[in-house]
């Protein structure tokens, strides 16, 4: 396993790490979840990603049991959570992110992940209805609190993470460490238009997520129906649209046939796609079952295959580079 800074900070964090999306206390049983984290700590893996959101507050529940049953030590291993989306009771100051939310959240999160602290903690999206500099303070007191080690955004624009982090310069608080965006093939603009500023003035970190683009990059949907994948779950449709629209499954097909010219699967090429940018901490792996993920977490034996040839015939296949602006 490879590990990377997070950012300028001096936590580091497995090039590859784990994620719980989708999947924990919802498609897969406790038994799989237990099975898939054991699979990803002895492999390396030491960041788990979770949220307050993910499975209504089931998914940490989930892996709050695992980790009490595996008794790693705690020093080994990074987790997260996220708070805006609120749990299973929704309501006036249960979503969002008032010093409120944020606080409570937090510590319904430390209980049900039966641990101390959080090491990275994230504001999962904007909230439009509370003034940024209220959030960067409640933060800053967690952090004094010893209840998180790091916080962060997740879908923040670059306008909203500069202001949190001018906030804390005026009151000589403790800014964002890292963002948490989609990146993948199909989704590049943040990482490599927007968010360029943060990473050569500011040293933001990132954790992204959906590398395989909710799985149309690892070829399971082209040949195949969604039934029995995420794409197939009831309250999904409006993903299965966007990830199933003609143009990327076009590319898909493409993406597919270079895989295949080079012996590998397009799971793991999208993957060690992502890793070859500098600017990505680590990439957030899912899986529902034990022999994908086996497979994906030797994605770094791939980097090498990524040569300047093969990174240009991606780029004549996606098409999308983000195009700088010009100053």
């Amino acid at each position: 396993m490879e590990y990377r800074r997070l950012g300028k900070s001096g936590l580091q964090v497995s090039a590859l790490s784990f994620g719980s999306w989708l999947t924990f206390g919802n498609q897969i049983s406790d038994k799989v979840a237990d099975e898939l984290m054991g699979v990803a700590y002895d492999a390396g893996v030491n960041f788990f990603d979770n949220a307050e959101g993910y499975a209504e507050g089931k998914s940490e529940i989930v892996m709050g049991n695992i980790l009490k049953s595996k008794g790693w030590d705690r020093e080994s291993f990074v987790v997260s959570s996220k708070v805006f989306f609120g749990t299973e009771n929704k309501g006036p100051n249960r979503i969002g992110l008032s010093r409120k939310h944020v606080i409570e959240a937090c510590n319904a999160a430390l209980k049900r992940l039966q641990i101390d602290y959080l090491d990275l903690y994230f504001c999962h999206r904007p909230d439009k209805n509370t003034p940024i500099e209220e959030t960067v303070l409640a933060m800053n007191t967690l952090l004094q609190q010893g209840k998180i080690l790091y916080w962060g955004t997740s879908e923040w624009s670059a306008a909203e993470i500069m202001e949190a982090i001018a906030v804390a310069k005026q009151y000589n608080l403790i800014g964002p460490t890292m963002e948490q965006p989609q990146y993948n093939l199909f989704e590049r603009n943040k990482l490599e238009n927007e968010y360029l500023h943060l990473f050569n003035n500011h040293g933001l970190g990132t954790t992204i997520w959906s590398p395989l683009a909710s799985g149309i990059l690892s070829g399971k949907y082209t040949n195949s129906g969604v039934e029995g994948t995420r794409l197939g779950m009831a309250g999904l449709e409006w993903l299965k649209d966007r990830t199933l629209a003609a143009d990327r499954m076009e590319k898909a097909e493409k993406l597919q046939r270079l895989a295949n010219q080079l012996e590998v699967s397009l799971a793991k090429l999208s993957i060690a796609w992502c890793l070859k940018n500098p600017n990505v901490s680590t990439v957030i792996l899912g899986a529902s079952k034990v022999p994908q993920l086996q497979e994906n977490l030797q994605v770094l034996e791939v980097l090498p295959l990524l040569t300047e040839d093969v990174l240009k015939e991606i780029e004549g296949i996606v098409a999308n580079k983000p195009k700088l602006a010009d100053f």
